[in-house]
Parts: C-alpha cells; sequence; structure tokens
C-alpha cells in the first residue's frame, strides 16, 4: 500500500493553557485528542518530488492551514490526506484496558537463553515470575513475555520448546498480578495458547506474516494485537536491508498489515504500530525513524517504541555491553514520547518511570496526573 504524500506533525508540548482553541490564529491541533500534545504544523512528505522540493511546511489551522486547501485534485489524494489528518487528531480509544491519554510502560520478561541483552537470565520459571512483577512494583503497565530471540542472527525456536518457555511463565504471572500480559510471538499456535492462557495482548515481531496461520489465529483469539516492522527474518535481517525511504516504507508496511487486519476481523481499536528499532535497519535507518516517529500516528492507532538497550544505542555512544545502555534508552524513550508514542517496551522500568515523571513534570509545570 504505497502513497505519494504523507503528513508529519510537528509535535509540541501545550498544556492546560488553552492553546487548542480553534478560534484562535496559529492555534493547535490536539495530537490523538490529548491535552498535553499538540502541533500547529505540519510536513506534507511528497515522496515522488526532488529532494529540495520534498517537505512542505504548512499550518494545521488559519487562511492558509490544511483545512483551507483543496486537496481535492491531482496530485493529491484528498481522501487519503483527511483520513490521515483526522487519524493524527482522533483521541485513541483505550488498548487492552488501558488509556491512551499518557504514555505506558511495556517491561520486558525474556525467558530465552539467547537474548542480546538478558539472555538467560530469566529462563528460570520462577526467576522469570518473580522478574515480571518486580517490573510492575517498579511501575510496567504491560509484561511482555518472549520465549524465541529474534534479535540480529538469532536462529527459529521450535513450537514445543517456545511453548515450554512461556506457558508457565504465563501462568505464574496470570496468577499474581492483574497487569496486563503480552505474549511476544510469531507462531499461532503459540497465540491460540496464550489467549487460552490468560494473555491479555499478542505481540508479532513480523506482523502476523511469519506463520500462514497467525492472522486467523490473532482473529479468532479476540485479543489486541501488536504489529510491528521487520524487514526479512532475524537470521539475515540486518545484512542488507534496503528501502526507497525508510520512514516511508515503514508506514506503507504497517498501514498495509492495519487493513490486512482489518480484513481479518480485528478491529483498528484493538491494533498497536511499532516501526521496528533495529529490525532490518541500519544505523542511519533506525535514527530517521527515531526523528519522524509523530508521522505514524497517521496510521489511526497507537504507536509503540522498542528501543531499550539495542545496538543503535551502542553504536551512537560507543558502549558495547548492552546492560550499560541504559542512558540511551531513556534518551530514546523520551523523544518519542514527546512526539506523542503511547507504548514504550523497555528493560529497565524504573529508570523509564523516573525519567518519564520529572519530563512530565517538567514539560507541564505540573506534578499532576504524571505516569
Amino acid at each position: 500500500m504505497t502513497r505519494r504524500f504523507y503528513l508529519r506533525p510537528i509535535v509540541s508540548v501545550a498544556y492546560d493553557r488553552g492553546r487548542f482553541d480553534r478560534d484562535r490564529s496559529g492555534a493547535q491541533e490536539k495530537l490523538c485528542g490529548r491535552s498535553d500534545l499538540g502541533f500547529a504544523d505540519l510536513e506534507l512528505i511528497d515522496a515522488e518530488a526532488a529532494p529540495e522540493q520534498r517537505v512542505r511546511l504548512i499550518p494545521a489551522e488559519g487562511t492558509y492551514g490544511f483545512a483551507n486547501e483543496d486537496w481535492y485534485h491531482p496530485p493529491f489524494n484528498g481522501e487519503e490526506l483527511w483520513q490521515t489528518f483526522d487519524h493524527l487528531i482522533a483521541a485513541r480509544a483505550d488498548y487492552a484496558g488501558l488509556s491512551m491519554d499518557r504514555p505506558r510502560i511495556m517491561g520486558i520478561v525474556n525467558v530465552t537463553p539467547d537474548s542480546f541483552s538478558d539472555g538467560g537470565s530469566f529462563s528460570n520459571v520462577q526467576a522469570a515470575i518473580d522478574h515480571g512483577l518486580r517490573l510492575v512494583e517498579e511501575g510496567a503497565d504491560i509484561l511482555d513475555i518472549g520465549g524465541e530471540s529474534t534479535r540480529p542472527g538469532s536462529d527459529a525456536v521450535a513450537l514445543d520448546e517456545e511453548l515450554r518457555r512461556v506457558l508457565p511463565v504465563l501462568e505464574g504471572l496470570r496468577a499474581r498480578t492483574e497487569a496486563k500480559i503480552s505474549v511476544d510471538t510469531r507462531k499461532a499456535e503459540v497465540m491460540r495458547r496464550a489467549a487460552a492462557g490468560g494473555a491479555d495482548i499478542l505481540n508479532d515481531v513480523s506482523a502476523l506474516t511469519h506463520d500462514p496461520d497467525a492472522l486467523a489465529a490473532a482473529a479468532e483469539s479476540g485479543l489486541p494485537i501488536m504489529l510491528m516492522h521487520a524487514q526479512g527474518d532475524p537470521k539475515t535481517m540486518n545484512d542488507d536491508p534496503q528501502y526507497r525511504d525508510v520512514v516511508l516504507d515503514v508506514f506503507d508496511f504497517l498501514n498495509g498489515r492495519i487493513a490486512a487486519c482489518e480484513a481479518a476481523g480485528i478491529v483498528r481499536e484493538k491494533i498497536v504500530a511499532d516501526p521496528g528499532i533495529g529490525f532490518g535497519k541500519h544505523l542511519h535507518h533506525n535514527v530517521a525513524v527515531l526523528q519522524a516517529m509523530s508521522l505514524y500516528h497517521g496510521l489511526g492507532v497507537p504507536i509503540l517504541l522498542g528501543a531499550s538497550r539495542k545496538k543503535l544505542i551502542g553504536q551512537l555512544c560507543n558502549v558495547d555491553d548492552p546492560k550499560k545502555r541504559v542512558p540511551g534508552s531513556i534518551a530514546a524513550a523520551l523523544s518519542s514520547i514527546a512526539q506523542g508514542v503511547q507504548i514504550i517496551r523497555v528493560h529497565d522500568v524504573a529508570e523509564t518511570v523516573q525519567a518519564v515523571r520529572v519530563w512530565q513534570a517538567a514539560m507541564r509545570g505540573t506534578e499532576k496526573g504524571l505516569v
């Protein structure tokens, strides 16, 4: 689903100061219906234009604003642009029972021996359960259980082995916490068993493309889903990724997968989109996606960032040990939250929650309503 024109809102913090009054010149639109983030200007991106003519800055409101332009003539697709604009301003529905009007923290519970950051640390069932409960105490809204590493260069895990790793941890956590639980898997049968075992969310790094039965299994479960962009298979995905434009290609892929889900009976309100930092992307690709996170609100679903401890942080900061990349992980999280990203997937929950609370208070000028 390739398009020519895209809209990226230039997001600013505008908390409770009447700065969203549509009758005032230069007024801002609320971003995703939020009371704390808005945008007065948009980048209109023409994917087919020459580099020097590719981006045009237009006001969201006013005489020369988006609403007062005639988009229903070539080369524009008026219906598509207006739908995108409506997606940018529409409030997001609750996702898995969680309101999307503030940042939500997803804590990572890896039950694998070979994950890039903490492989083997929680492969014991009780250790994984204890770790998940600790993350909830630290402020995690969602726990994401994964039994198959999808780091670059990783090998696939057999179905029986993934079930052996995931299901006891899911059962143990479900019995001891009311936090939302996500299961990170590419396999349809794991999805079915996870849904039966009390999972609240299904998270697929292949956006339901790896397993031919995954889309049907996800739809049958009735659970909310998370769709991530990845180019290629984990084993080889970072060997030589190629894009026309990584930011726009990721948008098109996710837009297509959302459409496929809707066609299968999964309503948009049950979908989250993840641009897939580090999955089939080199450093310059990842940095470009991070800079443009606000564009993905045009998909009309909540957006997730998963950059915690990843290689791009090590490359930018010359830090080889993933466990020493916490400051860079927090910087990526705050940058994305400032662009309206609703869910942040992290290893280090306590540190992230603390940083988000201080950032929110400083930006808003109030200690009220923090994460």
